[in-house]
């Protein structure tokens, strides 16, 4: 499996939280991982940043933001032009899903930790 560099948008330092749990478990699985949140802290040895930084060869981001919280945050995965973008439960957009295509980025609509315990990350 190659590593696949991974954005956790929507990334939190809370133990209890999905993209936490995710960040860590690609992490494990030896995927580059950048965590973005509203605050700074850490998850494991990450560091969770709050600038919307340029990314360079970006495969993947993961949502951890609701659709109603997604808008400040669609001009910067165009920016990013990452491979794909993952919709995890609770983070589906509809009116997103046309754009990222029109741009040459992938979605689905997925859960990232189903996807790597299954084997299809």
């Amino acid at each position: 499996m190659s590593s696949k560099k991974t954005l956790v948008i929507g990334a939190s330092p809370k133990t209890e939280r999905y993209s936490y749990k995710a960040a860590t478990k690609l992490q494990s699985y030896g995927h580059e991982v950048i965590a973005l949140g509203l605050r700074e802290g850490k998850i494991g040895s990450i560091d969770i940043i709050t600038e919307k930084k340029s990314i360079e060869n970006l495969h993947s981001v993961t949502l951890y933001v609701s659709a109603k919280n997604q808008g400040s945050y669609i001009d910067y995965l165009f920016s990013l032009q990452p491979k794909r973008v993952i919709f995890n439960p609770g983070t589906e957009n509809p009116e997103l899903y046309p754009l990222l295509a029109s741009k040459g980025i992938e979605w689905e609509e997925a859960c990232t930790l189903v996807m790597l315990s299954i084997g299809n990350y």
